[in-house]
C-alpha cells in the first residue's frame, strides 16, 4: 500500500541492458559447482525490504530445495521495466509479486507464460489453496479456463483498508468534542489551525488535515474519497477509477453530484488553510514522516491510515482516536464506509515462463512458497527474528528496535503483502500488536461495514475478469478519463470553480468513454458475483 515514484532517462537505457538475457527461455539448465539447479527470477518488493540474500526464510528454502536463484529485485518503476521485457519475449524462469503480470498482458503476449492449469498436480500447496479457498481458483482462472498467474490468500486483514483518525489530545487542548458531521469537522480543523493545538508554543506548525499522495490514475488508500461514505457511496480500493455500485447497478462517482459535494467541502477546507499545503506534491515517505511528527509533538490533526502506529509512529499512536464515518449534516443520509473484497487476496502473484529450461524446479519452488508456514514468514518475517514457533503455534514478535512500528518491521524483514502465499485458516497464529490494534481500531466501523451487501454495493476492481477486447477498451478510455478527472480534482480543491465547470466536465467525461466503461465494468461485476 506504499507508492513509489522513480524516473530517469539513464535508468531506461541501463534497464534494457539489464533485462536483456535475464530470461528463462535461453537458460542452459545448468548446475552450480555444488550441483544446485540454477534459476533466474524477478521479485517486485517494497523499497524498505532488505536484500533477498539477508532474508533468512528465503535462504533456507533455497538450500532445502537445492536451488540457486539469481534474483533481480525491483522496488520502483516495475511497469516501465516490465514493458520492454515482455515485448522482447525474454522473461526469467519466475516473476513474483502482487499482480506482477496483469490479465491483459497475458492476453497481449500469448505463449510467454506457462498455463498452470495443467501443472496443478505439481503444485499441491496451490491445489489445496484452491480447494479450501475456492475464490482463489476463480481469481486464477481466465475466461478461457487457463491459469497463468497464481493468486494469494493472507487471511488476517479486515474488510476495510482505511481507518479515520483524529488527534484526541488536540481536541482536549482546543476544548472540542469528536466531530460527527462535516460542519463539525470543519470547526474542529479551524480550531486546530488557530489555537496551537499541539501545545508547543508555535501556532503555525499544525496541519489540520492530511492525506496520502493522490496520483494521476485515480484515487488510492488513505485519501479524501473516504468522505464519499458520508454521502452513502461505498468506495473500494480507496476510490480507484471511480466505479462504484448501488443496488447492483454500476456507475462512476466522478460524474455524480455527491462527488461534487465532497470536492466543494475540500475546497472550503483548502481555502481556509486547513489541508496540508503539500498534499498534492508530497510523496508517500513525506506523508508518513509528517504524520509521525517531531518527537512527541504531533503535526497532523485529522487523517486516514491503516493503523495508528503505522500512520503516526510508536511515540504518537496513543494520541489518535479511530472515529466513525461522518455524516454530511445532522439530518443527512446514514453514512457508510469503504469496503475491500481484495485485502486478503491478490492476483497473479507468481508466474512461470513457458520457455523455462528448469520448469520442474521453478514449479517446485513456487509450490514451496504456498506452504502455510513458509507463507507466514513471507508475510511477517522469518522464524527466529520475527516469529516464535512453539509446537504448532506461531507468535509474531515485536520489532527488535522499540522505536520501530510493527508495520515497518514487517516490510523491512520480508516481502510482506507482495508475497505469493497461502496462510491457511487452520494455522494457529498469535498476531503482533499492530494487527491487534488494527482490529480494535476497526470496531467503530463494524456497524457500518455489517450493513454493506458486497454483491450489491462493492465493485471488486482488482478481482474482476474481462475479455481482452473489453480490457483494452477499459484501459484506453480510463487513461483519457483519469487525466481529465484527476487534473480537475486538484484544480477544484485548490482553486475552486467546480460549480461553474461541472456540466461541461460531465459532458467531457461522457465523450471520453465513461458510459462505455460503465457497461464493461457492469459485465465484470455481474460475472464476479454470479448475478
Amino acid at each position: 500500500m506504499k507508492k513509489r515514484i522513480f524516473t530517469g532517462v539513464l535508468l531506461s537505457s541501463v534497464l534494457l541492458g539489464v533485462l536483456t538475457g535475464c530470461g528463462g527461455g535461453d537458460s542452459s539448465g545448468g548446475k552450480t559447482k555444488d550441483g544446485k539447479t540454477q534459476l533466474k527470477a524477478i521479485v517486485v518488493k517494497h523499497g524498505l525490504t532488505k536484500k533477498n540474500k539477508d532474508i533468512e526464510w528465503l535462504q533456507k528454502l533455497e538450500d532445502e530445495l537445492d536451488v540457486e536463484i539469481k534474483w533481480e529485485e525491483v522496488s520502483a518503476d516495475w511497469d516501465q521495466k516490465k514493458a520492454p521485457m515482455l515485448a522482447s519475449g525474454d522473461v526469467p524462469d519466475m516473476i513474483l509479486g502482487n499482480n506482477v503480470v496483469t490479465d491483459s498482458e497475458f492476453a497481449k503476449f500469448p505463449g510467454l507464460f506457462e498455463d498452470l492449469s495443467d501443472d496443478l498436480d505439481k503444485l499441491p500447496n496451490v491445489k489445496k489453496m484452491f480447494e479450501e479457498k475456492p475464490q482463489t481458483k476463480s481469481l486464477a482462472t481466465q475466461l478461457d479456463d487457463k491459469i497463468y498467474g497464481i493468486p494469494k490468500y493472507q487471511r488476517f486483514w479486515p474488510r476495510s483498508a482505511s481507518r479515520q483518525y483524529i488527534n484526541q489530545d488536540w481536541l482536549k487542548n482546543v476544548g472540542m468534542e469528536e466531530p460527527t458531521t462535516w460542519d463539525e469537522l470543519y470547526d474542529v480543523l479551524v480550531a486546530f489551525k488557530e489555537q496551537d493545538a499541539n501545545g508547543n508554543g508555535d501556532p503555525n506548525d499544525e496541519i489540520p488535515m492530511d492525506w496520502s499522495p493522490v496520483g494521476t490514475g485515480g484515487f488510492g488508500y488513505f485519501q479524501p474519497m473516504q468522505l464519499l461514505g458520508s454521502t452513502g457511496i461505498v468506495v473500494s480500493e480507496g476510490g480507484n477509477s471511480g466505479y462504484v455500485a448501488e443496488d447492483g447497478k454500476v456507475f462512476n462517482f466522478f460524474v455524480d453530484d455527491r462527488y461534487k459535494e465532497v470536492v466543494e467541502f475540500l475546497n472550503k477546507c483548502w481555502s481556509a488553510g486547513l489541508i496540508n499545503s503539500k498534499a498534492f506534491s508530497q510523496d508517500y515517505s513525506a506523508y508518513q514522516s509528517t504524520g509521525r511528527g517531531d518527537g512527541d509533538i504531533a503535526k497532523v490533526g485529522f487523517s486516514w491510515g491503516w493503523e495508528a502506529s503505522d500512520r503516526f509512529g510508536v511515540k504518537l499512536q496513543d494520541q489518535y482516536l479511530s472515529i466513525a464515518p461522518l455524516k454530511v449534516s445532522a439530518d443527512g443520509v446514514e453514512p457508510t464506509w469503504s469496503y475491500e473484497t481484495s485485502l486478503n487476496y491478490g492476483v497473479n502473484c507468481a508466474v512461470i515462463s513457458a520457455q523455462s529450461a528448469n520448469k520442474e524446479k521453478a514449479l517446485e519452488f513456487v509450490n514451496a512458497l504456498y506452504d502455510p508456514e513458509v507463507s507466514l514468514q513471507e508475510l511477517f518475517g522469518s522464524i527466529g527474528p520475527n516469529i516464535e514457533k512453539d509446537g504448532d503455534t506461531y507468535k509474531i514478535l515485536p520489532p527488535k528496535d522499540e522505536a520501530m512500528d510493527p508495520g515497518t518491521w514487517k516490510w523491512t524483514s520480508s516481502w510482506a503483502d507482495n508475497s505469493p502465499m497461502y496462510i491457511s485458516d487452520d494455522l494457529k497464529v498469535d498476531l503482533g500488536s499492530d494487527m491487534k490494534a488494527n482490529e480494535e481500531q476497526t470496531k467503530v466501523l463494524e456497524p457500518y461495514l455489517d450493513k454493506i451487501v458486497p454483491e450489491k454495493q462493492v465493485v471488486p476492481w482488482n478481482m474482476m475478469k474481462f475479455t481482452n477486447e473489453d480490457a483494452t477498451t477499459l484501459a484506453n478510455n480510463n487513461t483519457t478519463l483519469m487525466n481529465e478527472a484527476m487534473t480537475k480534482f486538484a484544480k477544484w480543491v485548490t482553486k475552486g470553480g467546480i460549480d461553474k465547470e461541472w456540466n461541461q466536465y460531465v459532458e467531457t467525461m461522457k465523450k471520453g468513454g465513461l458510459e462505455q466503461n460503465v457497461e464493461i465494468v457492469q459485465k465484470g461485476f455481474d460475472q464476479f458475483y454470479g448475478n
